[in-house]
């Protein structure tokens, strides 16, 4: 049976390299990644992927929604805006294989995705099985344009679509620590399944350490919750379950190259299980597979034939 998931967010234009010296192009972003391995790790169980975002009218945009079609998306929930273009962002990657990150994005069109009177992805709600955002997606959007993706959220919600919410915190994308909290706590309220790394908790929180914040997300008043906690085993409460708490296993990495849409790629390879009927364990060892795969390969997205085993 087919299930249709719309993923909503931005997907920018990527530079990766040494300041001032070369440079590769490329694009990306936290749900954009999400959106390509869900597609890939779900296809043969007929899962269909759409992103919602927006681009201008330039070559840029063409040519990335030409990219993401190659990828097995479909890009009809795309808005162009004229005059607009897709934001971009810069990769500095240490000997560690972390990351660090520049942003060009305040005028990136996909902040203006709801300013529209109807949005593609309102208009076409109806044709999905699920929902996924990020906290990310949160950030983006101004004020009224979140209100009115937790009207979204709360529609597909009431007639029985899964809603995922994925808790990426970045707080330079905020005002302030308590506005962010506060547009996630509405958004675990409309959420299914919750998605949450654990240093991302403690940060929002300003929680004095990782078993605080472990400790608190399994307040979280969503009916499926996972806490990802690096390295260690992920914790699962399954939606229906008794309540309890599960480990799903991690692999472990003799040398991680980049840890580039480790998340990202988690997400994906668990949705992709999950909406395909496996219990919630078995697609969380899924997708930390796929994590572990993908941070062993540079880049965000990583060659099909890389994790060709995996989908």
């Amino acid at each position: 049976m087919t299930q249709r998931v719309a993923v909503i967010g931005e997907c920018m234009l990527e530079l990766k390299g040494e300041a001032f010296g070369a440079m590769t192009q490329g694009y990306g972003g936290d749900t954009f990644n999400t959106a390509v391995y869900l597609r890939r790790c779900g296809a043969a169980a007929g899962i269909e992927v759409a992103y919602a975002t927006a681009l201008g009218e330039d070559g840029l945009s063409t040519g990335l929604i030409g990219r993401w079609q190659a990828q097995g998306l479909d890009t009809s929930l795309v808005s162009r805006i004229a005059g607009r273009m897709p934001g971009l962002y810069m990769i500095e990657v240490d000997g560690r294989g972390e990351r660090s990150f520049h942003y060009w994005r305040d005028s990136a069109a996909a902040k203006s995705y709801f300013e529209a009177e109807v949005s593609p992805l309102e208009a076409q709600a109806d044709r999905f099985d699920a929902l996924y955002l990020s906290g990310i997606t949160l950030a983006i959007l101004p004020a009224a344009g979140r209100e009115r993706l937790y009207a979204l959220m709360a529609t597909l919600r009431e007639r029985g679509a899964q809603v995922i919410f994925d808790n990426n915190y970045r707080s330079r994308l905020w005002p302030d620590r308590a506005s962010a909290r506060a547009a996630f706590e509405r958004a675990f309220s409309l959420a299914t399944i919750a998605l949450v790394t654990a240093d991302d908790h403690q940060a929002l929180m300003g929680l004095h350490d990782i078993d605080a914040a472990i400790a608190h997300a399994k307040t979280l008043p969503v009916p499926e919750v996972l806490i990802k906690r690096g390295a260690a085993p992920t914790l699962v409460r399954a939606a229906g379950g008794a309540g309890d708490w599960l480990e799903a296993m991690t692999q472990r990495i003799e040398r991680v190259v980049d840890t580039t849409a480790a998340g990202d790629s988690f997400a994906g390879g668990y949705l992709a299980r999950r909406l395909a009927g496996d219990d919630a364990v078995a697609a969380a060892e899924h997708g930390n597979r796929v994590a572990a795969r993908v941070i062993q390969h540079p880049g965000a997205v990583i060659s099909t034939e890389a994790m060709a085993d995996l989908i």
